[in-house]
């Protein structure tokens, strides 16, 4: 998931109406066993960094931003964390529960 959610990040620009920015990002993640997953190049000014879990729940909308250990360095970084998607579709709230009608 975390894959995803960092490769979708133009994804969640556009779907938006908002222009992806052309800088690429570095995103570091620090898995549940305590490995470091790494995305993007190492020089990139924009950066993501915190816990894996933490990334995925956000990326799902599982999550608020503010309820994550998350950090960005960068304007377009923090931009895309109150932003991002792993899925496709309309941006929004969510989506409607199974049964609630």
């Amino acid at each position: 998931m975390a894959w995803i959610g960092h490769r979708a990040r133009d994804y969640a620009f556009l779907v938006r109406g908002i222009p992806a920015p052309a800088e690429p990002f570095r995103i570091e993640l620090r898995a549940p066993d305590g490995t470091l997953w790494t995305y993007g190049p190492e020089g990139a000014a924009q950066r993501v960094t915190g816990p894996a879990l933490d990334f995925c729940l956000l990326v799902t909308q599982r999550v608020h931003r503010d309820d994550t250990a998350l950090t960005a360095e960068g304007e377009d970084a923090e931009r895309w964390l109150s932003l991002a998607q792993a899925f496709a579709g309309p941006a929004g709230g969510g989506r409607t529960a199974k049964g609630a009608a």
